[in-house]
Formats: C-alpha cells, structure tokens, sequence
C-alpha cells in the first residue's frame, strides 16, 4: 500500500479551537518618587538699639535663623565702621551681660523680629599686646635699680654692687619670674577673649611698674639690711620661692591642655599626673595659689615692707579673680567637685 493509501484512511488531525480572547492583566506601572519638599526657611529680622538712648543704630533684614553673635557683630560693623566687633557689646537687655560671639541667634529668647541693645567697650587692645608691656616694664625697672643707673641713688653709689649676695638672689629670682612671665604669654597661654580695653594697659602698667621700681628702690638701696635671720631664712625663702614657680608653671600647662588652639572651649580642670596639679582636688584656681606662695617667698627671702605690701594687694587681687572664676564653675558645671575653694584650701 502506497502512503497516498496510508494518508487516505488515517483519520485527520482537527487543530484545537483558538482560545477566545480574554480581559488583559492589568500592567504593574512604576510610581515616580515623590519629590521633597523644601523646608522654607524662616528668616530673622534684627534691630540693634543704643543701650543708654535706646536710638536705633541698625536693622538688618533676612538674618539667617543660624547666624550667630559674631557675625551680627560683623554685620552691624559694616554700618557702623567706628564700631569694630571686638569694641561691640551686643545684650538682650541695656543692663544685661554681653551675649557670647557664638551664641546662635535662633537659640535665643527673641521672636523673628529680634531687638538686641549696643554698647561701646572703647577702643580695644589685644591681652598678649598688654601683658608684654606689663610684665616687660618690671623687668627692666628692677635691673635699672640693681645696676644703680645714676639719678636713682646718690652719685657716689653709680653702677656699684651691693655687697649681700641675699641683693643678687633677689635680683635672679625677680628676673625669672617676669621672665618666665613673658615666655608664658607667647608660648603657654590661651586667652577666652581676643582684646581688653585700651584703659586697662595704662592701670595694669601704674600697678606692676609702680610697685616694681618701689621694692628695687629699697632691695638694692646701698643702706639695705639682710634678713634677721640671714642665710637659713634665705634658703628656705628660695624653695618656697622655686617650688611655686614651678607649681604654678605646671598649672598653667595643665589649663592649656584643656583648650585646643583657637578655640574657647571650657572644661573642668582636674589633676594630671603632674604632682603639682594634684591641688587641683582642692582649689579652683591653684594658679594663684601658687602665685601667692612664690611672693610670700620673696617677701621672707628680701624682708622687705614694700614686697611684703605688693603680696597682701596681690592676693586680695587674686582672690576677687578666684572667687568670680570658681562661682562661673559651679554655675556652668553641675558635676563640678564640690570640695574647692577659690584660691585657699578649705578657707577661701
């Protein structure tokens, strides 16, 4: 049988009806993310007013809300070029305290429409310009004094030596430490604030030269007497002396430490493993606490009136600067230790 035959009487294949159409699936469609909306950023209006006339001197419109006092300062100084930042006081209230330069204006009490009040600090001088002159003037007021220039005593005593070795002590140890006093300046210190007054150069100066050429005059005057109690009171002056010098350079390390460079950050001091800072448990300014050891030490080492007067002026001084600086740690710091005193252990 031929395959036509085989084809013929094979019955055909009948394809399979089509599907009938159906609805379509609907198509998943990728939403587009929905854009962020801007935060409008709400500007501040500010009006700096004369504390005493209470005039206004400047209104400064659309301040950033982050702006701080520093560059309001800046701001007001382009109005008023007189007026540079560092000679600007800029308060909340006419009789309020100064507002710090980093003090961020939207952290403040004020609405959008912010009223702050102005007040000339004068002309203005950097710390470092000051202290320089300062503790320079002693320095070589003292040495005019020990070499006995003319003029000072009678002429018969012009550029002669004293013959108590106690004179020569003296003079070393009043050299070193303004010495010592200028090299901290440059090289150690680390003012809060950039300047102070200009007036205050001419009152620190009268203070420290004043007092400076009166102990010289009668330390190194041809007539002066030693100590009563000669070689040994001497000796002991100078450890005294020597040990709060060193006490007192250490303080000063230790307080620099706390504060990086160009910055006015504060932080509670405590000891190192420097055993002159360990009355840091003790004291909040032990700066001048040794300070006041080393002028009570040359007090006992010239037995001087004068020296012995320059201490007691000193150390009322430096405690007025102690007690504002520790009342400033018990109101900034909360965990601030409680057994200090200002300057003197358990007394004051």
């Amino acid at each position: 049988m031929d395959a036509l035959a085989l084809e013929a009487t094979q019955p055909k294949k009948v394809a399979a009806p089509a599907a009938a159409p159906g609805p379509s699936a609907p198509v998943p469609t990728k939403r587009k993310p929905a854009k962020k909306t801007k935060k409008a950023v709400v500007f501040f209006e500010v009006e700096i007013l004369d504390a005493k006339t209470k005039d206004k001197l400047c209104f400064l419109d659309k301040v950033e809300p982050n702006a701080t006092i520093g560059e309001i300062k800046s701001m007001f100084h382009r109005s008023h070029p007189q007026w540079y930042p560092a000679r600007q006081s800029i308060r909340l209230d006419p009789k309020g305290k100064s507002l710090k330069d980093e003090d961020v204006l939207q952290h403040l009490p004020v609405g959008t429409t912010a009223t702050f009040y102005f007040r000339d600090l004068g002309a203005q001088i950097s710390w470092v310009t000051v202290f320089l002159t300062e503790y320079a003037g002693p320095l070589l007021i003292y040495l005019m004094f020990y070499f006995r220039v003319p003029f000072i005593y009678a002429p018969k005593y012009d550029f002669t030596t004293s013959k108590h070795w106690v004179v020569h002590l003296a003079c070393m140890c009043h050299s070193f430490h303004y010495v010592k006093r200028l090299l901290e300046t440059l090289f150690v210190h680390r003012f809060s604030h950039g300047t102070m007054p200009l007036r205050n150069i001419f009152k620190n100066c009268t203070y420290y030269w004043g007092f400076a050429a009166w102990m010289a005059y009668y330390i190194n005057h041809p007539l002066y007497t030693p100590p009563i109690y000669g070689e040994q009171q001497v000796k002991m002056a100078l450890i005294i002396f020597l040990f709060c010098q060193i006490g007192n350079f250490s303080i000063h390390i230790a307080l620099r430490n706390l504060r990086p460079p160009g910055s006015k950050t504060r932080k509670i001091p405590y000891p190192t493993k420097n055993p002159f800072t360990w009355i840091f448990l003790l004291v909040s300014c032990p700066n001048y606490t040794y300070e006041l050891g080393s002028w009570l030490g040359f007090t006992l080492m010239t037995q001087c009136l004068p020296v012995a007067f320059f201490t007691l002026v000193g150390f009322i001084q430096m405690t007025v600067w102690a007690k504002g600086k520790h009342r400033s740690y018990l109101k900034e710091f909360r965990d601030y230790p409680p057994l200090r005193s200002p300057i003197l252990p358990f007394i004051l």
